[in-house]
């Protein structure tokens, strides 16, 4: 990949920016969708879904890098038979790791107001019947493959027959949830009033840091302090214009620092050959530490931002 990406991979670096929202809705998950997912989450990324149908700026952004795994949930929710603009209130996933099944799964969770026996009154009467996981019911989502259960009349889950087992096994008390990794609690605290918010774990933080650094990240101080990043969590808001908040979180004062000017100096390089429009993306962009925490703050405009996403840079970057 060629240099002078900075910006792009600001928006993009680790596929967080799934979704945008705008407004002043919290978007916050139920105690039921908490406990479906299991402990091992490298990511969750939640949206207030109708904020983000407001904002025109929002949804140019989702359509041009929704990631396929994602589009595909969300395709599957549309499948079968649920209107997402207005049943569904708020929309989260969750990548987590399992040890039982193993590799990176991936659920889809829907909060809002189901007619739950409309639902099941129209499921009984297209005969279709529903796969048991103990006493969760399991059902199709159309032709996609994908199966749905609701938690309660407010939250369903959805995804991967295998997910959604790891996850009810998660829910069920049969393996360790979510509420049992105080770390990434902690993280969804410093967020979850916001409208749109992601948090990561130790190796999604890093996997997402390598990306944002780009060539930076071959040098000999990134690859000392990596292991010592512990976690991250961002918001994205697009009410007047557009704003993003990234904060990765590291052990001390010195890692933090050291960050700080590996990803400073990263911005001037690239600035150096950047077009215009990446040039002015980056002058928007503050990078800085504080104790432990690295700060990275991006503001423009919604017309420089959509500059930016029309960029031949940024195509390159998302594909």
């Amino acid at each position: 990949m060629k240099v002078h990406r900075f910006i792009e991979r600001l928006a993009v670096a680790s596929a967080v920016m799934a979704f945008a929202a705008a407004g002043a809705y919290a978007a916050q998950l139920d105690t039921d969708a908490r406990t479906a997912i299991p402990n091992q989450v490298q990511q969750i990324i939640v949206v207030d879904y109708h904020a983000m149908q407001n904002s025109p700026a929002a949804m140019d952004l989702k359509a041009r890098i929704l990631p396929p795994e994602l589009k595909e949930l969300e395709n599957a929710l549309k499948a079968s038979g649920f209107n997402e603009n207005h049943d569904v209130d708020d929309l989260a996933f969750a990548a987590f790791r399992t040890d039982k099944r193993g590799g990176l799964q991936t659920v889809g969770i829907a909060q809002g107001q189901f007619s739950v026996p409309d639902i099941m009154a129209n499921f009984k009467k297209k005969k279709i019947k529903p796969k048991m996981i103990r006493a969760n019911a399991l059902y199709p989502m159309g032709a996609s493959g994908m199966t749905v259960v609701f938690l309660n009349p407010t939250t369903m889950i959805f995804g991967s027959t295998d997910a959604i087992h790891s996850a009810l096994d998660a829910r069920d008390g049969l393996a360790p949830n979510f509420l049992t990794n105080q770390p990434m609690l902690d993280q969804m605290g410093a967020v979850d009033s916001e409208a749109i918010w992601s948090i990561l774990d130790q190796q999604g933080t890093q996997y997402m840091m390598k990306s944002l650094l780009g060539q930076a990240s071959q040098v000999a101080d990134y690859n000392t302090i990596k292991k010592r990043l512990l976690g991250s969590h961002y918001t994205m808001n697009f009410q007047n214009g557009v704003k993003f908040s990234l904060v990765v979180k590291t052990p001390d004062t010195f890692t933090a620092a050291t960050l700080s000017s590996l990803l400073n100096a990263a911005a001037m390089y690239e600035k150096i050959s950047g077009t215009a429009i990446e040039k002015q993306a980056i002058d928007a962009t503050t990078i800085d530490s504080s104790a432990g925490d690295l700060e990275v703050n991006y503001s423009s405009s919604d017309s420089q931002f959509s500059a930016l996403l029309q960029s031949p840079l940024f195509k390159t970057v998302v594909k």
